[in-house]
């Protein structure tokens, strides 16, 4: 394992996004306004430690959306969106709730979403520069 992945310290999150997806950086910016204990950190899925991430787990090597990595483990699709709502302040948390709709039924609207996602939001021609009073939390080497 990346010896930068290593020395993240255990109660940190990270999402992996696409950097390229208006809604996936919408996405991250959602989570960073309603992240009050600063538990998540970013990396877009193209960056080296994005790569590394994703081969700690090889089935999800082309999962091109969002991904959490959490205590050594990748997660995808609904689970990794679950995980996210979950530690997030308001309401959020009571997402939770969607745990008891079987995970290849979330999964399947989430892969759908997925794959309209450009049609629907865009994507743009460069990855995602995070802002300077935000870089902090974004893993870009």
């Amino acid at each position: 394992m990346n010896r930068r992945l290593q020395s993240i310290p255990e109660e940190k999150i990270i999402v992996l996004f696409d950097g390229y997806c208006n809604l996936c950086n919408g996405a991250v910016q959602f989570i960073i306004k309603r992240d009050p204990k600063e538990t998540f950190l970013f990396a877009a899925l193209s960056w080296p430690i994005g790569e590394e991430a994703k081969s700690t787990s090889p089935e999800l090597t082309s999962v091109d959306s969002i991904l959490v990595y959490r205590n050594g483990k990748l997660h995808a699709h609904s689970s990794a969106a679950l995980i996210i709502a979950g530690k997030l302040n308001g309401l959020w948390p009571l997402c939770g709730v969607f745990y008891i709709v079987p995970r290849f039924i979330r999964d399947a609207v989430y892969r759908w979403v997925a794959r309209n996602r450009y049609s629907w939001f865009g994507k743009k021609n460069t990855c995602m520069i995070p802002d300077r009073d935000l870089s902090y939390k974004f893993l870009a080497d």
